[in-house]
């Protein structure tokens, strides 16, 4: 490797890509030796480092994710993996804070750290995955192209199982954990809430127990099934988004448009919940067509947005009023199955023969 294995240590922010590719990153940097350090989970601190360092319209997620390089530098990690996404597939783009976070990262937050930063372009030639990978573990010096192929084999299978036990209906902690463990458990899960409702975000946003406010354990306790995007396959998102009228430019518009247009057709499905940070303009656009889409279908449909002075009672209403609205609509529409045979007639032989005698 020309290294000694001691330096093999790479630090991963807590932030953005994580929640849906760290399985991919933790195989991967696994079996060429690394180790990985991941940041603490955020916290009001983390929210409030992240947010001294850049303008007040910076959205939620980019300020998260920059208090989590500074997690990682108090650890004293010197090597942080800060990957410049710029397109995952030929004319479909990520935004411009994300294709730009290196930049952002080495400009706003001072330390001594390294920031390992492999840009991936499928809209560019000789941009592809083998060129990411090998730019990614360039730095500390391993070069061999085979075991860099095998590494990324071993990340594409933890990637994979991850995302089988998500799609069989886990929830994300177990399903990470089982795949982190080289495990593969398909169990479909018991579902006892009386309402359905897909909740339609970003990982970062709903995984991220601080910044959705813990949304699932919310609606669990409301007796709610959630659903997301991680339980659809690419093909069921893919046929969302030509359901809605849209087609894919951005990076994230599967996991958003393309999981509403796919749950709106499922009759399964309640309401729809979305969850956008505040100032983010992809969402804002994404998000303006789904509730077109549902004023058409009929099925209701709550926006919620969240920052870092979002408040939880407030959200609490908003979640409790919106069920509280779908339990009502449910049972009236059981209600209204419910056949009253008109042609009824009491048995009144009975009180024939009393009154007779």
């Amino acid at each position: 490797m020309g290294k000694n294995e001691q330096e093999l240590v790479i630090g991963i922010p807590r932030g953005m890509s994580f929640y849906e590719n760290y399985p991919f990153w933790y195989g991967f940097f696994s079996n060429l030796g690394f180790k990985i350090v991941l940041s603490d989970r955020t916290t009001k601190q983390t929210m409030s480092d992240g947010s001294a360092l850049v303008v007040t319209e910076t959205c939620l997620p980019i300020k998260i994710y920059l208090g989590h390089i500074i997690n990682l530098i108090n650890k004293g990690v010197k090597n942080i993996f800060v990957p410049s996404l710029q397109s995952i597939a030929p004319k479909v783009y990520n935004c411009s804070k994300i294709r730009g976070l290196p930049d952002l990262v080495r400009n706003v937050v001072k330390g001594d750290y390294n920031i390992i930063e492999p840009t991936l372009d499928k809209s560019a030639k000789n941009r592809g995955l083998y060129s990411f990978l090998k730019e990614a573990v360039l730095p500390f010096g391993i070069t061999d192209f085979e075991k860099i192929k095998q590494a990324s084999k071993e990340g594409w299978r933890v990637y994979n199982n991850f995302h089988v036990m998500m799609r069989s209906g886990m929830n994300y902690k177990m399903a990470l954990k089982f795949a982190i463990d080289g495990k593969v458990l398909i169990e479909t899960p018991e579902r006892t809430g009386t309402i359905n409702v897909a909740l339609i975000s970003h990982g970062y946003n709903i995984y991220d127990e601080r910044a959705s406010m813990k949304i699932f354990d919310k609606l669990e306790k409301l007796g709610v099934n959630v659903y997301t995007a991680l339980q659809l396959t690419d093909e069921q998102m893919q046929e969302g988004l030509v359901a809605i009228g849209s087609h894919r430019y951005w990076a994230n518009s599967a996991e958003m448009t393309g999981a509403a247009g796919h749950y709106l057709k499922d009759n399964r499905i309640d309401g729809i919940i979305t969850l956008n940070a505040f100032g983010c303009g992809p969402d804002s656009l994404m998000i303006e067509s789904m509730i077109r889409k549902a004023k058409g279908t009929g099925k209701p449909l709550l926006s919620l947005t969240i920052d870092e002075h979002t408040g939880e009672a407030g959200f609490i209403t908003r979640l409790e009023a919106f069920i509280d609205m779908l339990f009502r609509k449910k049972r009236s529409k059981i209600v209204s199955k419910i056949n009253i045979d008109d042609d009824y007639t009491p048995q009144t032989n009975v009180c024939e023969n009393v009154l007779s005698k």
